[in-house]
């Protein structure tokens, strides 16, 4: 009997050769099939599970699971069990600009911009850092530099304390045992109540505010920031703005608004 994704591949397959004449690669549906697979579920996951999540038997999951590590598409953690990379954020990123989706979010953080005076900020996690992939500037004569590709710290930055709170427990646990810099967990703790953050650090003479995105699967897909020089900028006044902005670009990402 077929399991779903042989199904699905069969599927695939049949269309594919209907359309175009040419045979895709089976051993290449496969392995990807792995990465949706993966990302059905919101935690990392062992090879016994994957394995049966999928049908199959444990050793090919297991070869097809080291093809993409060795591609850069898995990781693999210290107990184990495997997760995505970020190269998938890489990509989620690049579909969301051909979708336009990246260009329909522009107009949301100009808005944002025109209505608190400060540069707004879209950044994702980057290893063990936060890196800033969409931006706008303020047109304000004193602005903060933080320019495209930029990246944060995950322990003093707005932008990182957001992508940490929401972060899953085994990435949080990861960065501490290799001591990487982190908020504590009160702290933590707060931003996840809130869905709010400010930066910790005033010596570079800027402050952020920062608002947690999420995707489709309810994961922190990337944090929404405002920053501007720390004798002007005033986190307070412009949080519900912010907050309002980033939830309007989560209804974006889930497609719940166009």
């Amino acid at each position: 009997m077929q399991t779903a994704t042989e199904t699905s591949l069969s599927t695939t397959t049949a269309s594919t050769e209907k359309k175009g004449g040419v045979r895709p690669l089976s051993s290449v549906l496969k392995t990807l099939s792995l990465l949706d697979a993966m990302a059905t579920v919101a935690k990392p996951i062992r090879l016994a599970d994957l394995t049966r999540l999928i049908g199959g038997e444990r050793g090919t999951v297991y070869q097809r699971l080291v093809t993409l590590m060795a591609a850069g598409w898995v990781e693999q953690l210290q107990d184990g069990s495997f997760r995505l990379s970020l190269r998938a954020v890489q990509v989620a990123h690049a579909a969301l600009e051909q979708a336009s989706l990246g260009s329909r979010m522009l107009p949301v953080m100009q808005r944002l911009v025109t209505e608190v005076g400060e540069t707004a900020s879209l950044a994702v996690l980057d290893g063990d850092e936060a890196r800033i992939v969409q931006r706008v500037e303020s047109d304000e004569l004193l602005r903060a530099d933080s320019k495209l590709g930029s990246s944060l710290s995950l322990d003093n930055s707005a932008t990182g304390r957001v992508l940490v709170a929401f972060a899953e427990a085994e990435r949080i646990a990861g960065w501490r045992e290799r001591g990487v810099a982190l908020p504590d967990a009160t702290l933590l703790a707060q931003v996840r109540r809130d869905s709010f953050a400010v930066s910790g650090s005033r010596l570079a003479g800027v402050s952020a505010s920062g608002a947690p995105v999420f995707d489709a699967a309810g994961r922190c897909y990337a944090a929404l920031s405002l920053v501007g020089p720390a004798n002007r900028f005033d986190a307070g006044k412009s949080r519900e703005a912010l907050i309002r902005a980033a939830e309007q670009i989560t209804r974006m990402i889930q497609g719940k608004e166009q």
